[in-house]
């Protein structure tokens, strides 16, 4: 079974707009899923320098999901786990 890998910007913009407490959701994620997922962090993922886009940012398999926040983390993970 291929990982579902998960990104989290970690950078000081995501950090002060709301993703201070993705990391420490990681740690529950990585519980809950165990094998299933990959998790890594990343100090900018560049999605700040456009202004349409709002922070923090996550990717799920290269999917962008922003103004992340842990419902809709979970959300999307349970909708791509069950396809």
């Amino acid at each position: 079974m291929k990982r579902i890998e998960i990104k989290i910007c970690t950078g000081t913009l995501c950090h002060v707009m709301g993703g201070a407490d993705l990391p420490d959701f990681a740690l529950e994620l990585r519980d809950k899923y165990q094998e299933k997922i990959h998790i890594s962090g990343s100090t900018c993922m560049n999605y700040c320098k456009d202004s349409s886009l709002t922070p923090p940012f996550v990717e799920i398999d290269g999917h962008l999901i922003q103004q992340a926040d842990r419902e809709k983390i979970s959300t999307y993970l349970e909708s791509i786990m069950e396809s």
